[in-house]
């Protein structure tokens, strides 16, 4: 039976549109999505697909996103209602779009796809935010890389827009030294997974659908809890680890985190920092971090594995990372560095059950090539359960393997 492969035309595209960086530059385009005026910092990302799954990850709350592929949304955007086995979002990372506005080369004006819902364009009008097109991507990426990530505005209009109402935006946004949790983080604790399960306790501070959806495709329940979760309430779940998310902005916003995850360290439960939870691991250790001058934001970069000597392709979301000689007498060592910049990738303790990554083993999107950290994490602990004295960890991928001596 041949099936029908909907054709969708988009029908916001053509406004006035207008991009302004703190830096004076100013770049004119085509309008799409919807008609508002935004302020944020200005970010790039070099992924070729899954913009549904870029866009709704909450790390880039605040953030005005570039991608750099030259034509974006000619496969359109599924529906919201598609799930998983797991009853979870299949292509979404979260329940709305994240970024504060959009930046591309060309924005498709028909998409095509056996699962396509609405056009890109669409998608961005229903949720109130602006899209840009017709400018060149190529000049403004290297612009960020050369002098840095910066804010800007971005504004779509049917009139004509004023670049120096613009410059007063930008005066006015907020990115550094701002708490982002209260829009990212969850109220209330939720739970996922049959109830029978041994619960993983994961602290909310910008997580995405992925990674909850791993920590039940191994075989556990999620208790997911608020980012400022005190840790008598989170040992009172009885959890069988601790999972930090991913999320956005500057990890010393969160102080809650850090305090709560400053009492993990005393107990011997396992713990597994991502992204975000890598930072506030290792300012839970008592190191610092760092704002990058531009950040890691891709499906293809490479991190080496430190115990073993091998890189892998990561998909990668941050603009900070941890100061790597800050390191030192916190019973932390590097795992992971940036092949390309030898930045930190990821921490793990020389005598706990404790690991991070700067990156994202679940990708979504990007490769899955460190799927095998959730399962370093899940013999981790399971060996705790089982109060064996040494550790061993076989990587699920080729990874080769991990020795580590465990205390008491």
């Amino acid at each position: 039976m041949r099936v029908k492969i909907p054709t969708i035309h988009a029908n916001h595209i053509g406004l006035n549109a207008m991009i302004v960086l703190e830096d004076g530059s100013m770049y004119r385009g085509t309008g799409f999505g919807y008609p508002t005026t935004v302020g944020g910092e200005f970010v790039f990302n070099t992924g070729m697909v899954g913009y549904t799954e870029t866009l709704t990850d909450p790390s880039y709350r605040g953030q005005i996103l570039c991608l750099t592929y030259p034509l974006i949304g000619n496969y359109g955007v599924p529906s919201n209602s598609i799930k998983d086995s797991y009853g979870l979002p299949k292509y979404f990372e979260s329940d709305s779009i994240q970024v504060s506005g959009l930046i591309v080369h060309e924005i498709s004006r028909v998409a095509n796809h056996r699962e396509c819902h609405k056009t890109l364009d669409q998608w961005l009008y229903d949720e109130k935010i602006p899209g840009i097109s017709g400018i060149d991507t190529r000049d403004l990426t290297k612009k960020i890389r050369i002098k840095g990530v910066m804010k800007g505005a971005l504004s779509v209009s049917k009139n004509e827009i004023n670049s120096k109402e613009l410059l007063s935006i930008i005066k006015k946004t907020k990115y550094d030294g701002f708490n982002f949790m209260s829009q990212v983080s969850i109220d209330t604790a939720v739970e996922y997974g049959d109830r029978a399960l041994e619960p993983i306790v994961l602290i909310d501070t910008g997580t995405k659908y992925s990674i909850i959806r791993n920590i039940l495709r191994m075989g556990y329940r999620v208790i997911q809890v608020p980012w400022d979760t005190s840790f008598s309430k989170i040992v009172s779940y009885k959890p069988k680890g601790i999972i930090i998310s991913n999320g956005p902005g500057d990890p010393k916003m969160c102080n809650s985190t850090i305090e709560t995850v400053v009492k993990l360290f005393e107990s011997t439960l396992p713990i597994l920092g991502i992204c975000l939870g890598n930072q506030i691991i290792a300012l839970a250790a008592g190191g610092d971090t760092y704002k990058l001058k531009f950040g890691h934001r891709g499906q293809n970069k490479g991190c080496t594995d430190l115990n073993t000597n091998q890189t892998y392709i990561t998909s990668q979301n941050h603009g900070y990372g941890v100061k790597a000689n800050t390191l030192n007498k916190t019973g932390f060592k590097a795992w992971y560095i940036n092949s390309d910049d030898n930045t930190i990738e990821g921490i793990m303790h020389e005598s706990k059950p404790i690991i991070a990554v700067q990156f994202h083993p679940e990708a979504s999107p990007g490769p899955y090539d460190c799927m095998y950290v959730f399962e370093e994490f899940k013999h981790l602990v399971e060996q705790d359960k089982s109060d064996e004295k040494s550790t061993k960890i076989d990587r699920v991928n080729g990874g080769g393997k991990i020795f580590q001596k465990m205390k008491p």
